[in-house]
């Protein structure tokens, strides 16, 4: 697909979300350069309003900021309100984070907030949004789920849980979006270059975003599930083909010492 023919399909507007740092903003630069306007989201609006003037000014973008913290139940709502009327044809629900170590040892609450960013908010935006997609006959879904999506991953058991959730969120909306002119895409991204995986050392194969959101609009109509980091798709591809105790067996045993 050219990027003209991606832009005709797509465009005019792009939402994201989760685009001050990491995968989200590496979308946004990447839907840009593709000349795509945008409709950008996360609770650091200074740095939005900052990435809003730098396309601005290289790009000619125009951009709507709008502050939200999708741990917020309602936060989904006033979004989808507040773009009423915005020509928006691709949606990337990309705003997520993650807690990793032993289950128990972790504090409720922030089990609780991440499902709520995780969980909540893709599945009221895509309730939100698609009716809007399929009225225009064409469009796109993203979801940033994560490759310990496709797995139980011990000591991220909480993060992969809700990462599970989004994968067959985006795999049911996939299949119910068949012949609407519609593509919905589950992102499975490995270890990715973000302030979360800045300094380290110990974690082999880290992509950087921008690829990743490269990749990712290359691919969006090739659903339902793409795991653009090779070295991750093979690790996955091997783990799942794996009797499950032996896979969890060796997953906790290689996990523990790094919990």
């Amino acid at each position: 697909m050219t990027r003209e023919s991606f832009h005709e399909r797509y465009g005019p507007v792009a939402l994201v979300t989760g685009a001050s740092s990491g995968i989200g903003l590496a979308f946004a630069e990447e839907l840009a350069e593709r000349g795509f306007d945008l409709v950008l989201t996360a609770r650091r609006t200074d740095r939005l309003d900052a990435l809003a003037d730098r396309l601005a000014s290289s790009l000619g973008t125009k951009t709507m900021v709008i502050g939200a913290d999708l741990a917020d139940p309602d936060a989904p709502a006033r979004l989808i309100a507040g773009t009423e009327g915005t020509d928006i044809g691709l949606v990337v629900s990309n705003a997520g984070f993650n807690i990793k170590g032993l289950f128990e040892s972790k504090e409720p609450s922030a089990m609780a907030k991440m499902l709520t960013v995780n969980c909540h908010a893709p599945m009221q935006l895509a309730h939100g949004f698609l009716p809007r997609l399929k009225a225009r006959g064409q469009g796109g879904l993203i979801f940033t789920a994560s490759v310990e999506g496709l797995i139980g991953c011990p000591y991220s058991t909480a993060y992969s849980a809700s990462k599970a959730l989004v994968v067959s969120l985006g795999e049911g909306l996939w299949g119910e979006c068949l012949g609407t002119g519609v593509d919905v895409l589950t992102l499975c991204p490995g270890a990715t270059e973000s302030e979360a995986t800045a300094g380290l050392t110990h974690i082999q194969g880290i992509q950087p975003a921008r690829d990743v959101a490269r990749l990712t609009l290359e691919h969006i109509t090739e659903g339902p599930t793409y795991v653009p980091n090779e070295r991750y798709r093979g690790m996955f591809e091997h783990l799942r083909g794996l009797p499950r105790r032996e896979a969890l067996t060796g997953m906790a045993e290689s996990m523990k010492n790094l919990a």
